[in-house]
């Protein structure tokens, strides 16, 4: 490498340097897209100590950084029920997010999770999951936690937690339950970093069952 080469290297490191720090500051609105409403009107009849307070309005906006992209689409997807009872675990990440007959998952009674592999470690800034909207319902002892250990045996960080009583037996929770609709429920990882997603529920006011119809992963290249 010459001087002259060097010294322009230089320069341009220098030139670009603070945009580079001003794109790595820089928060954009997280653009998504979101399935028909299946039913109209705010459910009342649904009771619950920990529901947080209905209002029927829709979350607005969401900020996220500059670069964010959907990680999640096509991914492999496991979980501890490996023969559904309805569909197949894959179309968790297939992008069809129709709340419909033919679109969800259906995993059996109890504490069940589902577990997303993006291949690499990423810092994390939105999940967006859709347990199931074609009816109100909320879904127990909602769980989301995020590692690079496969196993979830280390290095486990929760990133939500509605479990208030600990029943599901990962610790007691401080979010409140949530009634399904769908704009999804929109879950802020706050920037932490792993490769794999798992995801718990514990049945659901209508049954014992537990249902997924997309689960959407959005982040950027780890450190």
């Amino acid at each position: 490498m010459t001087k002259k080469t060097v010294v322009l290297t230089f320069l341009c490191a220098f030139l670009l340097a603070p945009l580079a720090a001003e794109q790595a500051g820089k928060m954009e609105e997280l653009k998504l897209k979101l399935p028909k409403p299946m039913f109209v009107g705010t459910p009342t009849n649904i009771k619950s100590a920990n529901l947080e307070v209905v209002t029927g309005k829709s979350r607005g906006p969401f900020m996220v950084p500059a670069g964010t992209k959907l990680l999640s689409a096509k991914k492999p997807v496991r979980g501890s029920d490996m023969q559904p009872v309805i569909g197949e675990l894959d179309m968790i990440t297939d992008g069809e997010k129709e709340g419909g007959d033919g679109y969800f998952v259906e995993l059996g009674p109890g504490k069940q999770w589902v577990q997303i592999d993006l291949g690499a470690s990423y810092a994390l800034h939105a999940i967006l999951v859709w347990h199931y909207h074609s009816q109100a319902r909320v879904y127990r002892d909602v769980v989301v936690q995020v590692s690079a250990d496969k196993d979830f045996l280390k290095g486990v960080q929760t990133i939500f937690n509605n479990d208030h009583d600990n029943s599901s037996g990962l610790g007691v929770g401080k979010d409140k339950e949530y009634i399904e609709v769908a704009e999804g429920r929109l879950i802020d990882p706050k920037g932490v970093q792993g490769r794999y997603v798992r995801l718990y529920s514990n049945g659901n006011t209508t049954n014992d069952l537990n249902h997924y119809v997309e689960v959407e992963v959005f982040g950027t290249p780890g450190a």
